[in-house]
């Protein structure tokens, strides 16, 4: 079978899903139960599974972990402000809430960050202090978008490279975990509408192993992803006020 996509295909795929997940997002505060926006919303659901496998394949082709590392660290912090700011929430996390109260590019980092600890000898530092370090380090991942599973996720599919299948029963198996939990204690639609991170299986089935021409892309996300955040924010502001359109 001839594999179709490349590295960059996926990348546009992602955006283009956020994006739409996002437009329902301001049009449809609160994640109601409706057609139109729960579609859209599914649409989304193809994003978070792509960026969680291209950070794996980043943190394994990075010629400098510690300059990823960095890269993801600053855009961590500019897009909590960009995210906060699009859907209503206070900048400093907890006081709106317990979920989503930074972007999903915090639990991104976090996932590159354990991964290099798990891989890393670290002079003076035990196994048991290492773990320890590592399990406070995906806890602080809870509150952001997609929560502590992002970086169990992202875990998973690094360990399980070059198995398809293998790593996305693990990823959805960590869906699943996330899905009950929103289910339950979140936004009964948002909590079934996650589990549709499985539909990315087809397109990532296509995918070539190749990164593709434009390598402008790799550099695009980043600036996209808080960008139109901010445009996402203005808009809310314009058709709202200022009031979060999250559940």
């Amino acid at each position: 079978m001839v594999k179709r996509l490349n590295a960059n295909h996926l990348k546009i795929i992602a955006i283009i899903a956020m994006t739409i997940d996002h437009i329902a997002d301001l049009l449809y505060p609160s994640f109601p139960a409706k057609p139109l926006p729960i579609a859209m919303h599914i649409i989304g659901r193809l994003t978070a599974p792509i960026m969680w496998f291209f950070i794996a394949e980043g943190y394994h082709h990075t010629r400098d972990v510690k300059k990823y590392l960095l890269r993801l660290g600053i855009f961590a912090i500019i897009s909590h402000f960009a995210y906060c700011f699009a859907f209503g929430l206070d900048f400093v996390p907890f006081r709106s809430g317990v979920f989503n109260q930074t972007s999903v590019m915090y639990p991104l980092f976090v996932a590159v960050l354990v991964l290099w600890l798990q891989d890393t000898e670290i002079k003076g530092m035990s196994n048991v202090i290492k773990n320890i370090l590592i399990f406070i380090l995906i806890w602080t991942a809870f509150p952001a978008d997609w929560s502590c599973i992002a970086v169990l996720a992202i875990i998973g599919i690094y360990r399980n490279r070059g198995n398809l299948s293998k790593q996305t029963l693990i990823m959805m198996l960590w869906v699943l975990l996330y899905a009950a939990i929103s289910f339950f204690f979140v936004n009964k639609t948002y909590g079934i509408v996650s589990l549709f991170a499985f539909l990315v299986y087809p397109f990532m089935k296509q995918y070539n192993g190749e990164r593709g021409k434009a390598s402008w892309l790799k550099w695009f996300f980043y600036i996209y992803y808080p960008a139109h955040l901010v445009i996402i924010g203005v808009l809310r502001i314009m058709m709202y006020g200022n009031v979060s359109i999250l559940f």
